[in-house]
C-alpha cells in the first residue's frame, strides 16, 4: 500500500524544540518560570490601580509568556501524538503538562484581577490605544464575571486539572491507543479497523463492525467510568459556575449565545426526514433492500470511486483547487508541502483522526493525517489544510487573539473541503462516478450535520440523566440508540454490540458539547458557499478579511459582510438546503 502511495510527509518537530531533552526546551521551561515570578512580583494585586497604558503593557508581557508556554505545551502534546502507545513519550507529555499548570498558575491572578474591574472604568482605561489594541481579547475574558469563583477556588481548580478532568482524559486516550481489534488473520488498531466499515466488501465491514463492537463491549466499564466521573465533573463546577445548562459554558467560550445553538439544532432535528431518512432509504435501495444492516451506512455505492490516490496528486488536488478560489489562499497551503509541517502516515500507536494544531503565532501549525490514499482520505487533506491555512492567517493577531472560536473554527476546513470537492465533481467522467461523488459528499455532510447535533443530543440526555445518579453501561447504550434511531430513520437495523459504539468519541470526553461546532461550521459554510455562487464579485477579499480576522470579531460582525445572520432560523435552513439539493439530484440520478 505504502509504496502505491509514494512518499507520506512526517513532522519535523525541530521548528518548535531540538528534542524532548534539549537544551533549547529546558531553556524555555526556566525561563517561564522566571518570566512568572517577576510578572506576578511586579503586578499581584495592582492590576485595577493601573492606568490603560500600563495594563496595556502588562497584557503585552502576559502575550509574550503565553506564545513561549504555548510553543512548550505544544510541541510536547505533538511529540505525544506521534505514538500514544510509548509510556516514555506519554511521560514527557504529562510532566511538561504538569510543569506547565505550575508556572500558570502563578498567573491566573491577573484574568481575575481584570474580570474584577468595572465596566466604566475599563471603558475609561481603553482611552489608550496600547490598552485599546486587546479590546477583542478583553471582551472575551470579561465575558466569564458572572461566572468566576474566588481566587483561591479558582487556583485550586486550576492546579488540581492534571490530576482531575486531563487525567481521565488521558486514561480515554490511552485505552483506546492500546486497544487491539482482532479480524481474520490480523490486529488492527482503532483507525485502521474503522477504516474497514467503509471498504467495498459487505463481509469486511461486516467483520470489522463485530470485532469492533465487541472490543469496545469488553472495554465498556472503563469507558462508563470515565464518561460518569467527567459528566459529574462538570455538573459540580457547572453549578459552582452558575451555568444554567451543561452546554452553556462551551457556548460562552465559543461566543455564541445559547439561542444561536438552539435555533441551530431545532433546524437540524427537524430536517432528519428530508436529509438522513430520505438518503439512507435511496441508499438501501441502490443495495436493493428495504433496510440496511448499521455497518452498511458508509459502505461505498457499486460505482464507488475507489482509485488509490497517491500522496503528489492529492496534494496537486487541493492546491489547484485553492488556487482556482484563491492564488493568496493556495500559496499559504503551499508552505505545509515539503516542509515537515505535515504527519501523513497511519502508523500503530499513532493519535487517530486527523487534526490541525495552530501551536503559536511565533512558530507554524502542524497537521496529523493518518493517509491511505482514498478520496475522502483526500478531502480530509482539504480539511485540514483549510484549519492550518486560516491559523497561518489568524497569527498576526497575536498568541491571545489567533484563536478562532469553535463555531467559526470550522469555516476555512469545510470551505476548502467545498472547494476542492466542487473541482473534483467537475472532473468526474460519467454519470456514475458523479452519482458516486455526489453521495460520498452527502454522507460526509450528514455524518458533519446531522450526525453530530445526534451526538449534541446524546450529550445533553446523558449529562442530565446523570444529574439523577450513576449510569450503568446499559443505561448510556439505550439513550445512545434512541439518538441513533430518530437521526438515521427507519433504513438501518442494529445490532446489540452498536450499542457500544458511542465510546469510543473523544469529543465527548475531552471538549464536552463541542461537537455541534462541526454542523454550526458546515451549515454556515454551506450558507456562505450558496452566498459565493449567488454573487462571486469581491467574494474573495472578503472571505480572507473574514479568516485573517482569528478570534477578534464575533459571528455576527463577521457574517455581516456577506448578509447573513446567523440568529435566523432561515440561516440554517438556507445551510440544510445545500444538503438537501444533493439529495434531490441524487434522486433524480
Amino acid at each position: 500500500m505504502s509504496a502505491m502511495l509514494g512518499d507520506l510527509p512526517t513532522w519535523n518537530l525541530a521548528d518548535l524544540y531540538s528534542s524532548p531533552t534539549g537544551p533549547d526546551l529546558d531553556a524555555d521551561l526556566k525561563r517561564a518560570a522566571a518570566d512568572a515570578e517577576a510578572f506576578a512580583r511586579d503586578y499581584e494585586g495592582n492590576i485595577a490601580g493601573l492606568d490603560g497604558k500600563a495594563l496595556g503593557g502588562a497584557i503585552a508581557r502576559y502575550e509574550a509568556m503565553s506564545d513561549r508556554m504555548g510553543r512548550v505545551g505544544s510541541y510536547a502534546s505533538l511529540y505525544y501524538a506521534q505514538n500514544l502507545a510509548d509510556p516514555e513519550r506519554g511521560r514527557f507529555s504529562q510532566n511538561v503538562s504538569e510543569k506547565l499548570t505550575d508556572i500558570s498558575s502563578k498567573l491566573i491572578f491577573f484574568g481575575l484581577e481584570m474580570k474584577r474591574i468595572e465596566d466604566a472604568d475599563i471603558a475609561d482605561k481603553m482611552k489608550a490605544p496600547e490598552l485599546a489594541k486587546y479590546a477583542p481579547w478583553l471582551r472575551d475574558l470579561r465575558a466569564f464575571r458572572p461566572h468566576t469563583l474566588s481566587d483561591e477556588l479558582e487556583k485550586a481548580l486550576h492546579e488540581k486539572y492534571v490530576v482531575g478532568r486531563a487525567a481521565w482524559s488521558r486514561l480515554f486516550d490511552e485505552t483506546i491507543a492500546r486497544l487491539r481489534y482482532p479480524f481474520r488473520n490480523e490486529v488492527l488498531s482503532e483507525a485502521q479497523v474503522l477504516d474497514k466499515l467503509s471498504n467495498k466488501d459487505a463481509d469486511v465491514r461486516k467483520d470489522a463492525a463485530k470485532t469492533f463492537g465487541k472490543v469496545q463491549g469488553d472495554n465498556i466499564a472503563v469507558f462508563s467510568l470515565v464518561t460518569n466521573t467527567l459528566a459529574k465533573d462538570k455538573e459540580i463546577e457547572d453549578r459552582w459556575r452558575k451555568y444554567k445548562r451543561p452546554q452553556s459554558s462551551m457556548n460562552l467560550a465559543n461566543c455564541v449565545e445559547d439561542e444561536v445553538v438552539d435555533a441551530l439544532q431545532v433546524s437540524v432535528k427537524a430536517a432528519y426526514p428530508r436529509l438522513a431518512h430520505r438518503y439512507y432509504k435511496l441508499k438501501a435501495k441502490w443495495f436493493g433492500v428495504e433496510t440496511m444492516p448499521y455497518w452498511d451506512r458508509n459502505a461505498p455505492l457499486p460505482e464507488h470511486d475507489d482509485r488509490i490516490i497517491p500522496w503528489a496528486e492529492a496534494e496537486k488536488i487541493v492546491l489547484d483547487a485553492y488556487g482556482a478560489f484563491s492564488p493568496e489562499l493556495a500559496a499559504v497551503g503551499r508552505k505545509f508541502f515539503g516542509s515537515g509541517w505535515i504527519d501523513a502516515p497511519a502508523r500503530p500507536g499513532k493519535s487517530p483522526g486527523a487534526f490541525a494544531h495552530p501551536t503559536v503565532p511565533s512558530a507554524h501549525p502542524y497537521l496529523l493525517l493518518n493517509y491511505q490514499g482514498k478520496v475522502r482520505d483526500v478531502m480530509t487533506l482539504a480539511h485540514e489544510l483549510g484549519h492550518g491555512v486560516h491559523q497561518v492567517l489568524a497569527a498576526k493577531q497575536g498568541a491571545l487573539m489567533a484563536d478562532t472560536p469553535l463555531t467559526l473554527a470550522e469555516t476555512a476546513s469545510v470551505f476548502g473541503e467545498m472547494l476542492t470537492f466542487q473541482s473534483l465533481l467537475k472532473t468526474a467522467p460519467d454519470k456514475a462516478t458523479r452519482k458516486a461523488m455526489l453521495a460520498g459528499k452527502v454522507e460526509d455532510m450528514l455524518n458533519t450535520v446531522v450526525r453530530q447535533i445526534a451526538f449534541y443530543d446524546f450529550e445533553q440526555r446523558v449529562h442530565m440523566a446523570r444529574r439523577q445518579g450513576e449510569l450503568t453501561p446499559d443505561a448510556i447504550g439505550e439513550i445512545w440508540m434512541a439518538v441513533q434511531k430518530e437521526s438515521l430513520g427507519p433504513a438501518f437495523s442494529y445490532d446489540d454490540e452498536y450499542k457500544y459504539y458511542w465510546s469510543y468519541i473523544g469529543h465527548f470526553i475531552h471538549s464536552p458539547f463541542y461537537v455541534y461546532a462541526y454542523a454550526f461550521g458546515d451549515c454556515l459554510v454551506n450558507s456562505l458557499y450558496a452566498a459565493y455562487q449567488a454573487k462571486p464579485e469581491g467574494f474573495q477579499a472578503k472571505y480572507l478579511d473574514m479568516l485573517k480576522a482569528g478570534g477578534v470579531k464575533r459571528h455576527r460582525e463577521l457574517l455581516a459582510p456577506f448578509g447573513l445572520d446567523a440568529s435566523d432560523p432561515a440561516f440554517w435552513d438556507k445551510g440544510l438546503g445545500v444538503i438537501s439539493g444533493f439529495v434531490d439530484e441524487l434522486e433524480t440520478l
